[in-house]
């Protein structure tokens, strides 16, 4: 019998496999947590054993990843600091959310919500935004777990191949749950950091829909020296103007979200790495693993048209966050210490929570936009311009709205909207003729000697 002290990682690995295809009990839960990232507690770690095998055991004739995993681990993190929602903030929120939406019916023409907003806990927020994280993680996680089930069934050993051959949809559950619960690990650590529903800029509730949460704006505004009632005022107009801006362009939030998905599916997996990180795996040493998913080694510098598609991506959420920003400004004059509240948000936003890096390194998209500044320039000169209801119609389709041109010239678009606003008509291309003869009925008589 071969000497316990001659086995090697090879060794270990093949035992491994073997335990978790074949339901063995007793599969050390430290290695699976600390492959996936995660706190490595007594406390947590029978119910991720618990998570995992219950994946494992699952049915393997269907698709996709166990996105559970995620919600499951989410909440166990948020569980341990959660506070419920007292009568008390509610009161006071509920009068912040009237007084925001009477100034913002000054700031903007864009219409005040038809639903009531939310004063939700950190769980709740996990239970309403999680469906959103899975849609945009999902590409970048099956893409890594079928990079991994082609890889670990090349370097497995030989006598294993054809197990893990006829089991490559349970491999794929392996990788897609170890990534699902680092997700999870994500996003309940952001549930810890975010205010409200709109605070990392992509709608995570459903359109027309506004929610803050009291806990976390509690903890935003200790030590900033402002009276509370002025830190949940600000906050109930920021996120209310977020909320009705995406009421109001309907189309926004899919045409945002199918932008994010797609530069997602165009992220690729650096399978060297994946081969180097099989070949050398040692299930008492998964540090490896456990650095090349968070630090996102496993997503290979973006390629010019993913730069393209990022471009296109950082200049509408700029966009949006700018036109926040503008009329959040207008709407919060009566505030004393509107200026001071407004540079602690710049400053968080621009520095942006650890939960946010996480998210940014495994998935390959930071939250961030780039270009913010520049859009809240062009906002505020447009406004200055033309007026807020010439601004706030701009949103009304998506041909309307600024480019990245505009935000590095938005003198062009501003003599255009000056001279609309006077009732000049722009010189029209030859498309616009056609498309203008096509609407008032003008359709030019065909020629039947072309057709012959």
């Amino acid at each position: 019998m071969a000497d316990e002290n001659d086995r090697t990682p090879e060794d270990e690995f093949r035992d491994m496999i073997r335990d978790i295809l074949s339901g063995k009990e007793g599969v050390d839960a430290s290695q699976l947590a600390a492959a996936a990232g995660l706190p490595n507690d007594p406390a947590s770690l029978a119910n991720i054993m618990r998570q995992f095998q219950a994946a494992m055991n699952a049915s393997t004739s269907g698709e996709g990843i166990n996105w559970n995993m995620s919600m499951e681990q989410a909440k166990s993190l948020a569980l341990s600091t959660v506070k419920p929602v007292t009568a008390i903030q509610r009161a006071e929120i509920d009068q912040a959310f009237h007084v925001a939406n009477l100034w913002l019916a000054e700031a903007t023409s864009i219409s005040e919500l038809s639903s009531t907003p939310a004063l939700i806990s950190r769980l709740e927020w996990i239970e309403q935004t999680m469906p959103l994280w899975t849609q945009l993680a999902e590409p970048v996680a099956n893409s890594i777990s079928a990079a991994l089930t082609s890889v670990l069934t090349d370097q497995a050993p030989e006598e294993m191949k054809g197990m893990i051959a006829g089991a490559s949809q349970l491999m794929k559950q392996i990788g897609g749950t170890l990534f699902a619960m680092q997700l999870g690990q994500v996003v309940g650590q952001l549930s810890t950091e975010v205010v409200s529903g709109g605070d990392v800029g992509i709608p995570l509730l459903d359109e027309g829909h506004a929610a803050l949460l009291p806990q976390n704006m509690d903890e935003f505004g200790a030590g900033l020296d402002i009276p509370m009632d002025q830190v949940h005022l600000y906050l109930a107009v920021r996120e209310l103007a977020h909320a009705r801006l995406f009421r109001h362009a309907r189309w926004l939030r899919l045409n945002l979200i199918s932008a994010i998905q797609d530069f997602a599916r165009g992220i690729s997996i650096d399978l060297s790495r994946v081969e180097d990180i099989a070949g050398n795996f040692d299930p008492q040493n998964p540090d490896e693993l456990k650095e090349a998913l968070s630090s996102g080694a496993l997503i290979p510098p973006k390629s010019e048209e993913q730069l393209a598609a990022l471009g296109r991506l950082e200049t509408q959420l700029a966009l949006i966050e700018g036109w926040v920003d503008v009329v959040t400004g207008a709407a919060t004059t009566r505030l004393p210490r509107a200026s001071a509240l407004a540079e602690t948000v710049r400053r968080r936003r621009a520095s942006g929570g650890p939960a946010e890096s996480a998210f940014a390194t495994l998935v390959g998209l930071e939250l961030r936009p780039r270009r913010l500044r520049e859009a809240t320039s062009l906002w505020q000169q447009v406004t200055d311009a033309v007026g807020a209801d010439a601004r706030d119609d701009l949103w009304s389709h998506p041909d309307m709205m600024p480019t990245a041109e505009d935000l590095d010239n938005p003198a062009a678009l501003i003599a255009k909207l000056e001279a609309t606003a006077r009732g000049e008509v722009a010189e029209q291309d030859d498309m616009d003729r056609a498309l203008a003869d096509l609407l008032d009925g003008n359709i030019p008589p065909v020629d039947e000697s072309e057709q012959d």
